[in-house]
């Protein structure tokens, strides 16, 4: 969405290109930092790496980060089908099992706890725009209008309706893409497989370790 209204493109242009070379992730050995490197200004970079570990130039305000947050049932639910069909992690174990690591910290990135929270304490950082999944599918036009603002590219209400209507066709196909499990986008897709008791456990430990932030989320929609 973001590489769409930053280029005006069309989400059918977008569904024929490699994705990954317009928008490298950082910390990815491939297409790497030499790749990265020769990209044009602006240049637009993924990453799922803390706040903390981010280049300093974005410390400094000398770059702009746009940080989505999503709740996290729903993510250690997408989480874990992430885990499972992908070869190079041939996870096998049980989702219960997963949400524990997930709760004790014991996944890759290290806490999402942490590292939402980080980020949070930057929200009102003039280079940085936090976002939530959840309000992208309550009400995208005005996060569209959101990246628009942040982004500094300029559109007429015509064209700024039009790329709301290829946002929503984009997230659509990504969201019922076949090769992912039936629903994974969706809002409140914790609810499919969290049991009664796992449930009270996770919102005990995200009372626990999120208590004293401000931020909140929506479960479901």
């Amino acid at each position: 969405v973001v590489y769409l209204v930053s280029q005006g493109a069309d989400p059918d242009e977008i569904g024929l290109m490699n994705i990954d070379e317009q928008l490298p992730v950082l910390e990815y050995p491939q297409p790497g930092l030499d790749i990265i490197k020769e990209l044009t200004s602006p240049r637009l970079i993924k990453s799922h790496l803390p706040y903390r570990f981010l280049p300093s130039d974005l410390h400094n305000g000398n770059s702009k980060v746009i940080y989505m947050a999503r709740n996290p049932k729903d993510l250690v639910v997408s989480y874990y089908q992430f885990h499972r069909s992908l070869r190079t992690m041939s996870y096998r174990g049980t989702f219960q099992e997963f949400c524990r690591r997930f709760m004790n910290d014991k996944l890759g990135y290290g806490s999402w706890f942490e590292h939402v929270q980080e980020f949070w304490e930057h929200h009102m950082d003039a280079n940085v725009l936090f976002l939530k999944y959840e309000d992208m599918h309550k009400d995208l036009a005005t996060m569209v209008e959101q990246l628009v603002r942040f982004l500094g590219v300029s559109y007429d209400k015509a064209q700024l309706e039009s790329m709301v209507e290829h946002c929503h066709q984009l997230i659509d196909q990504c969201c019922n893409a076949e090769a992912l499990p039936v629903g994974r986008g969706r809002v409140g897709l914790w609810k499919d497989i969290f049991t009664v008791s796992m449930n009270e456990k996770f919102d005990l430990v995200y009372k626990q370790k999120m208590g004293k932030c401000d931020l909140t989320f929506d479960f479901y929609l």
